[in-house]
């Protein structure tokens, strides 16, 4: 199997490393349109430097791409991979609009190839043994939920990038970038999302980016279950995301790596949990190598991939309906929306 990656930023080298340390497949080659980026990349994974997406998949016909590239260009690029026959694995976001995932959906639809997302953190031990937990019926009814995510983000992170804080580009700030981990991990804990009443606002960068530094949202998930939501860039350092469940018999907390369980009777318990080397940063979490490994494994024996568009549909919608919701002002249902768009929306 080959395999080629398109993007050669920070997140492209955790990609390079997983993929000539634990996967069976060759790097063939490595797209960015900075000519210095793609050389240094191929340099440092002993792959072929291009700095043109269309010329890398045609020198060297690979099985598979790796999409590590800003927001704006993931599903342009998975169009024209997949309707090659190319199977993609894509960083977040997977959409930056409500066109984008019809689009998205259109070429999965009518491409033999397979598409795998990387939310790499429902790989995590920690919110792999809290699922375990909420599914045994051990932790009883779930309550309600929260999730917080306090991290610290300069101008210099946006003006150095050329694309992070304009929002054509990046799609939105710190919900689309930093927190939709989070988002989407309280959606994997709690359910199908019902409805969602979110608020925006750019406190500290006015002058510097054209997206929000915080967002804060309300949202029903069915079962009677609400969950509070609030990110933020506008803190002083990086903070470990916080993920609490609060459930009849105990109350479920997540910190990044770490999970304690809080009964009502004020004991404390940490259950042992097996951790993996943190191939990035810790806000990645653990779960890059395994949800890479998966991916390929999938690709091999041709089971299915969890993390493919059909099964994130629901956390996606979530998203996109938070923006929808803190624009309008209004309440916007994420399970009844007519999501798919006309036959004949634009391409």
């Amino acid at each position: 199997m080959k395999s080629a990656i398109a993007g050669c930023g920070t997140i492209a080298q955790l990609h390079g490393r997983v993929l000539t340390d634990w996967i069976d497949t060759s790097l063939v080659g490595a797209a960015d349109i900075d000519d210095g980026k793609a050389r240094a990349y191929a340099e440092t994974w002993h792959t072929n430097a291009y700095t043109s997406l269309e010329e890398m998949l045609c020198q060297e016909q690979p099985d598979v791409l790796h999409i590590c590239t800003p927001h704006y260009l993931h599903v342009p690029m998975a169009e024209y991979a997949l309707a090659q026959g190319i199977h993609v694995f894509m960083e977040k976001p997977p959409v930056i609009s409500r066109e984008q995932l019809y689009r998205l959906q259109q070429a999965v639809k009518n491409s033999g190839a397979r598409l795998g997302l990387c939310y790499q953190n429902r790989y995590n031990p920690s919110i792999r043994t809290a699922l375990h937990i909420l599914s045994s019926g051990k932790a009883g009814k779930i309550l309600g939920a929260r999730g917080i995510v306090t991290w610290h983000r300069d101008s210099a992170y946006y003006t150095d990038s050329g694309w992070r804080g304009k929002l054509a580009a990046e799609g939105g700030g710190v919900l689309i970038n930093q927190a939709v981990h989070t988002m989407d991990l309280l959606q994997y804990l709690l359910g199908r999302p019902l409805a969602v009443e979110a608020s925006m606002a750019n406190h500290h960068l006015k002058s510097v980016i054209e997206v929000e530094d915080t967002m804060e949202a309300f949202i029903r998930f069915e079962g009677n279950i609400n969950a509070s939501f609030y990110a933020t860039t506008a803190y002083c350092a990086d903070v470990p995301p916080l993920i609490e469940v609060a459930c009849e018999h105990m109350t479920i907390r997540i910190e990044e790596m770490e999970l304690t369980l809080l009964y009502p009777d004020g004991r404390r318990e940490k259950p042992r949990l097996e951790h993996r080397e943190a191939l990035g940063k810790s806000y990645w979490g653990t779960g890059h190598r395994d949800c890479i490994s998966d991916f390929y494994h999938a690709l091999q024996t041709g089971s299915e991939f969890p993390l493919n568009l059909q099964n994130m549909e629901a956390s996606i919608r979530l998203m996109l309906a938070a923006y929808e919701s803190a624009e309008s002002g209004q309440v916007v249902r994420v399970d009844s929306n007519p999501w798919e768009l006309p036959a004949d929306a634009p391409a």
